[in-house]
């Protein structure tokens, strides 16, 4: 998961790119990047952000990034951005995804006599590798193109040459690219959100499949849009920044939706409606909002410093970061009947650790989990999160209850069926909660606002397009 920014001006661009590209501080914890064309030439600063802010690190280089046209990325995974040089001439490319066969279309690259000069925990940097599949077409329109039809996965990009900024968006949308201009200054990003505070305003979604190039004239289209659109329906519920706008669709209105749907479903008694901070929040307001149950504050984030518990590759730095950065409220919590509203169950283990036990610890009297989507069945295979069926909660209860793992998971996506009301209990009891509830799929459809077509939700179902 990464978040990528860039800016096209006819005046220094240093500034509108340095702060465009923080703004997707949310989205990565590994590396972050900025690359400028500069004089002919391409300047670029990259720095390992573990455990660190993004601002700080690039706070003096950016000063020194004097051009008219950049591209920034937040990398979930490895470094970026890319330099090229190429027959097309000098470039920078940042992405935003997953390859799946990566490893596959890097031998077929090195049967051509191709090689790779940045490697990440023992495997190809995939940004290279798009690079070097790019560089295979004719021009840069056509490199990309035949790179959408090699990929297995998912790849937005942007890409920084002497033409301007071409951005392209994942063929089946499952990552948004947002076009927003400020009087003759062009800039395209993962988040709308920050396009506000630069004084950009939403001027254009690229579309699936679609290629635009941005230069100092404006947005020229490069390509037809794809038919099929798959937006990722986590980023509604949890990977989002709330203020961001997918496909025109609000991310905090949609969990305030989520929140409702969740109240309008459930009849458990309570003394308040809390959610686990941040993402969790929305879905908590929503239900309180429903349901006439008061939100308050049990638990309360500290948040200089962490980064999301989610994103890092180590267990180790995701539990340490779930420990570390909610403090609870003694005061609050004892001898409460709290529902805690959160954005998903992913692995269990922050919740039940780190969350569950300092509710407990705290006199808590009894825990409601509510939950905004369904439980996560399968390993996402569209973007860096995660990547093992073992890692997920759903598929340990499954285990446990059958005795051994299972190919065909059908029954416990149903929603009505035993087995699937076996597992949820399952979950309940091992997390520690006193009840718990995981939204209904068509209830979070409806909340996300868009035609169930449109949605990826592979997590869920394992069904691709």
């Amino acid at each position: 998961m990464s978040g990528i920014f860039g800016v096209v001006s006819k005046n220094n661009c240093q500034e509108d790119l340095y702060y465009g590209t923080d703004y997707h501080s949310h989205l990565g914890t590994q590396f972050a990047g900025l690359a400028v064309w500069q004089n002919n030439e391409i300047a670029r600063k990259i720095h390992d952000i573990k455990g660190s802010q993004f601002k700080a690190k690039f706070y003096q280089d950016y000063k020194e990034l004097h051009g008219k046209k950049g591209i920034g990325v937040i990398s979930g995974h490895e470094e970026q951005p890319i330099l090229v040089h190429s027959k097309f001439g000098p470039f920078a490319i940042v992405t935003n995804g997953f390859i799946e066969n990566a490893n596959e279309l890097a031998q077929e690259l090195y049967k051509q006599g191709k090689s790779f000069s940045e490697v990440t925990n023992g495997s190809v940097n995939s940004t290279e590798l798009i690079a070097k599949l790019i560089i295979c077409g004719k021009d840069i329109v056509s490199g990309i193109e035949g790179m959408f039809s090699k990929i297995k996965g998912s790849c937005s990009l942007l890409l920084l040459n002497k033409d301007g900024l071409y951005a392209a968006r994942d063929k089946f949308g499952y990552s948004p690219l947002i076009i927003g201009q400020k009087g003759d200054e062009w800039a395209v990003t993962t988040e709308s959100s920050a396009l506000y505070n630069l004084g950009f305003k939403v001027k254009k979604n690229i579309e699936p499949g679609e290629i635009v190039l941005l230069d100092d004239s404006g947005i020229k289209s490069k390509s037809k849009p794809g038919k099929c659109s798959q937006i990722c329906s986590f980023l509604w519920i949890y990977t989002g920044f709330p203020a961001s706008c997918y496909d025109g669709i609000n991310v905090e209105m949609s969990r305030e939706r989520c929140g409702r749907c969740l109240a309008k479903n459930d009849k458990v008694r309570a003394d308040m409606v809390s959610g686990i901070p941040d993402s969790g929040t929305a879905h908590a307001v929503g239900y309180a909002m429903e349901s006439k149950v008061p939100f308050r504050r049990p638990l309360v984030k500290y948040t200089p410093g962490f980064d999301r518990s989610y994103t890092p590759a180590l267990q180790e730095r995701r539990d340490l970061i779930a420990r570390m950065k909610l403090i609870p409220i003694e005061d609050i919590i004892r001898g409460k009947r709290i529902i805690f509203c959160d954005d998903s169950i992913v692995r269990g283990t922050q919740l039940k650790n780190y969350t569950i036990q300092k509710l407990n610890e705290c006199g808590a009297k009894e825990i409601h989990l509510r939950i905004a989507c369904p439980p996560l069945m399968f390993p996402c295979k569209f973007n860096y999160s995660t990547r093992t069926l073992q890692e997920l909660v759903a598929r340990r209860a499954i285990k446990t209850l059958e005795g051994k793992d299972l190919e065909n998971v059908s029954d416990y996506l149903d929603e009505d069926s035993g087995k699937y009301k076996k597992m949820v209990a399952w979950i309940a009891k091992d997390l520690g909660a006193t009840t718990l509830k995981y939204q209904k799929m068509s209830d979070m459809i409806n909340a996300i606002g868009l035609p169930k077509s449109k949605l990826c939700l592979y997590c869920w179902t394992g069904r691709e397009v």
